[in-house]
């Protein structure tokens, strides 16, 4: 009790204004991973359309090879519109739930590692904190269930897997391992081929996973992987204090840091690999210049980090990140340009 209280900072100020609490909650929802949720989303339902027939493509939900199905006139854009706006109200929902029953179960450790989120700034209580996620954790399974049976299918598990990933006694993310495999199976598998056969059943197409979805699916589990043994360097010292084992920990800062940027190197050079080849239906000259840039680009930002600089990581964490939502751009964009 004494350690924990002499490494932690004084409590913050509860939010005072309407602005204040919206910023706090902002916050909350840790940005960086609604980006990428948001992202995941728009992306997949761009997949899904590019790989429908072209007539369907020009006219999803509501319009059978070009032809207005009955009454489709009036309904047809609140038709196209439900199954991606309930996808992403849903998945946010999820997404703020997961992170905010993190941040609930790790308010001593965010002191010392993230002293600016709102449990541990005191900008919110504890039990603001709970009645947000209970909230969000419901609202995201009403909504999935309502919008469709894949879609709850995914946010469920992505739910369970969330809950046992933070919660007592099970606890996940107290083993490395079993951490690491919670963080990329969710963004790496669930979230990609569950969006895709939600949107698959949407269109009224087969449930047929397709290859560039693999694709896909692959390069972010492979990618998500990097993401989840990085995010742990700067918050060795938290971890270490409260006990909690992260590769970070037993393997060290720079073999951590050289190991996720290996790891993204092989994802780019895979997906290179896959336009050189022809594997999928993508441009290939789209695929493989994009990818080579953003392989070199990141090795030129890699060489300027400084590992005993906790600020430093930090921001190459988030570059990470933004390589990640920049994927779901790419992607998509290399499938409608096939």
């Amino acid at each position: 009790m004494s350690q924990s209280s002499e490494n932690s900072p004084l409590p913050g100020k509860p939010v005072q204004s309407y602005f204040q609490w919206l910023y706090a909650f902002w916050k909350f929802s840790r940005p960086h991973t609604i980006i990428g949720t948001s992202l995941s989303v728009l992306g997949l339902y761009l997949i899904a359309i590019a790989i429908s027939n072209p007539t369907d493509s020009l006219f999803p939900f509501g319009y059978a090879h070009g032809k207005p199905t009955p009454h489709s006139h009036s309904t047809t854009l609140t038709a196209s519109l439900l199954p991606v706006l309930g996808a992403w109200i849903a998945c946010l929902c999820g997404n703020v739930y997961i992170v905010g029953l993190n941040q609930l179960e790790d308010v001593e450790i965010d002191k010392i590692n993230k002293p600016h989120l709102p449990l541990a700034s005191g900008e919110f209580s504890q039990q603001t904190g709970q009645l947000i996620v209970a909230l969000t954790g419901i609202l995201a399974l009403v909504v999935a269930w309502l919008t469709g049976p894949f879609l709850l299918g995914m946010v469920a598990i992505s739910l369970a897997i969330g809950t046992a990933y933070s919660l007592p006694p099970i606890r996940l993310k107290q083993f490395p391992v079993w951490a690491a495999l919670c963080i990329f199976s969710v963004r790496g598998t669930i979230v990609n081929l569950g969006l895709y056969l939600h949107y698959s059943w949407a269109l009224q197409q087969s449930q047929t996973i397709v290859p560039v979805v693999w694709v896909l699916t692959l390069f972010i589990l492979v990618f998500t992987f990097a993401i989840a043994i990085f995010k742990d360097i700067p918050d060795m010292e938290g971890d270490r204090l409260y006990n909690i084992t992260t590769f970070t920990i037993k393997l060290g800062p720079k073999a951590v840091f050289n190991l996720a940027l290996w790891v993204i190197t092989i994802c780019y050079l895979g997906i290179i690999l896959v336009g050189v080849l022809r594997v999928a239906s993508i441009n290939p000259i789209f695929l493989v210049v994009t990818h080579l840039g953003l392989l070199v680009w990141l090795w030129l930002r890699s060489l300027k980090v400084d590992l005993q600089d906790k600020s430093a990581i930090a921001q190459f964490y988030q570059f990470i990140w933004k390589l990640f939502f920049t994927e779901y751009l790419i992607f998509p964009i290399a499938c409608l340009l096939a």
